[in-house]
């Protein structure tokens, strides 16, 4: 058995690498890329410049330039235990912060020749022996360079943008041949213009040769300053104004350390932060539904098989093939319109986890000294989640009790039933520990299916009730195209879909002395 969970344990590995390096592919070939749904949501932006200073932006933040092998391996890299170079820090709230990242130089230095890189002289404040106030004296410069590094790198980045768009500008005036060298959207690519001669802009006919001079003098201008407010917070960086995080092995060469999930670019937030705040919930509703599922429907199925034929036989499975037929989405919509709605019953709230101002609430319920009942907590949280979990839960019936009555049926007619019947054994014992115990293993299969959906969330219950759990979270991802979050969740889930993969396989072996992986 343990060689067997070690090859499987190994075996897992490029299993996962394969699942998310396909999900990878298909979020980097998608049509827009990364940030496309910003564009169409509500984060759209009217002024055309700032859009395309915020898609440059993503591109550079995300290396997106990159080949789209090197931009997975580079998200491999981060989510990998062992990490390369110079440590990040952490905040005490546990934020991860990296060393500002190198600026690439300006295109085109052949034509319009790159100044020199600007070399600062800086000393930061060092809280190595001032007290507190020394040390929050230097998180509050530390981070003021942090804001001035990002919206210099982010202005600059905007300004290769426009210069390249002034090329384009620039190659379209001068016509063939050199038009059908420009991409097939219409950009320019600097390098694909190596042998165009450039002339002074007094002299060179072409009406764009001015503009695109002063696109270069602006970009080289933000450059030197991008690079200059990155030097100040690298030597800001480098004093350590927060611990550092992880174990070094090679110190400044190779680290042990937490894996990092990315920053959502839709929320700006850590994508950790998210599902920590989103995984509860789901988990929350999943914990109460599923025991629920398994507590009616798999008695109701040894009964059934017990009673083949019987009222209760045709009538269970009547009454949950008739839930079974009705889809969830409809479900969902006649709760909230019947059960929910003030015009008719109104028992149960309509949306959300709480009531308005359920954070004051005490945690159980209690009466007051007038006698007034007060639900208290957590009585108001299971009567919001009353109506998404009725909806979780009904379409199981039908299939865990039909699958247990076919396997119980299964086995009555076995030769081991009959030996054990014929030796006396009381129909209990011959239905519980003979029947039953070796008609697990379908159900063993079915079970192991649920903590890979108790991580994903049901989209479509968490949708109708409004309720922000891990459904909610990878639709609106999947929406936005916020990469970041569509990967932390797959490889979270296929992690835990092969790992429950090999519980049902340690099952099988508990529950079925034949099996073995010897």
């Amino acid at each position: 058995m343990v060689n067997y969970l070690i090859r499987r344990l190994c075996l897992m590995v490029p299993t996962v690498l394969g699942i998310t390096f396909m999900v990878f592919m298909l979020l980097a070939l998608a049509p827009g890329g990364i940030g496309a749904g910003l564009a169409v949501s509500g984060g759209q932006m009217s002024d055309t410049s700032k859009a395309a200073q915020m898609q440059a932006y993503l591109e550079d933040r995300y290396g997106l330039n990159d080949p789209v092998v090197v931009q997975y391996l580079r998200w491999l890299g981060r989510i990998s235990p062992v990490k390369f170079g110079e440590r990040d820090l952490r905040t005490p709230i546990g934020d991860r912060v990296s060393a500002p990242r190198e600026i690439v130089e300006p295109p085109m230095g052949w034509a319009f020749p790159v100044p020199p890189k600007p070399e600062v002289v800086f000393t930061p404040i060092v809280a190595a022996s001032g007290g507190a106030d020394q040390a929050s004296e230097q998180i509050v410069e530390f981070k003021k360079l942090q804001r001035e590094a990002e919206g210099a790198r982010r202005a600059y980045i905007g300004s290769v943008r426009f210069f390249k768009d002034t090329l384009a500008d620039y190659v379209r005036e001068k016509g063939a041949p050199w038009t059908s060298r420009l991409e097939p959207k219409g950009g320019a690519e600097p390098d694909k213009f190596r042998d165009l001669e450039f002339g002074d802009p007094a002299k060179d006919a072409n009406p764009k040769a001015a503009a695109l001079k002063e696109a270069a003098a602006d970009m080289h201008l933000k450059w030197a300053k991008a690079e200059e407010t990155r030097q100040r917070a690298l030597i800001a960086f480098r004093a350590k104004p927060y611990p550092e995080s992880g174990i070094p092995i090679i110190p400044g060469v190779v680290s042990l350390d937490t894996p990092d999930l990315g920053v959502a670019f839709s929320k700006n937030r850590p994508v950790w932060d998210l599902i920590a705040t989103a995984l509860p919930v789901t988990l929350l509703i999943n914990a109460i539904a599923f025991p629920i599922s398994y507590l009616v429907a798999i008695p109701t199925g040894i009964l059934a098989s017990v009673r083949r034929g019987g009222w209760f036989d045709v009538g269970s499975g009547l009454a949950f093939l008739s839930l079974y037929s009705i889809p969830t989405v409809l479900a969902g919509v006649f709760a909230i319109g019947f059960l929910a709605n003030k015009q008719y019953l109104g028992l149960f709230p309509v949306s959300g986890l709480h009531a308005s101002g359920a954070e004051s609430y005490t945690f159980l319920p209690y009466f007051d000294d007038a006698g007034t009942w007060h639900e208290g907590w957590l009585v108001d949280t299971l009567w919001h989640i009353a109506l998404p979990i009725l909806c979780l839960v009904y379409t199981s019936f039908a299939v865990l009790s039909k699958q247990t009555r076919a396997a119980m049926l299964e086995n009555f007619n076995a030769d081991y039933v009959r030996t054990a019947k014929a030796k006396g054994v009381s129909r209990k014992d011959v239905v519980m520990r003979h029947v039953f115990r070796n008609s697990l293993l379908p159900l063993i299969t079915m079970f192991v299916g649920i903590f890979p959906a108790m991580l994903a969330g049901s989209v479509v219950i968490e949708r109708i009730f409004t309720i922000p759990g891990m459904g909610s979270l990878i639709l609106e991802a999947i929406d936005l195209r916020d990469r970041e979050i569509i990967l932390a969740n797959t490889f979270m889930i296929a992690c835990v879909n092969l790992l429950a993969l090999l519980l049902a396989d340690i099952l099988y072996a508990v529950a079925d002395p034949r099996v073995s992986y010897e």
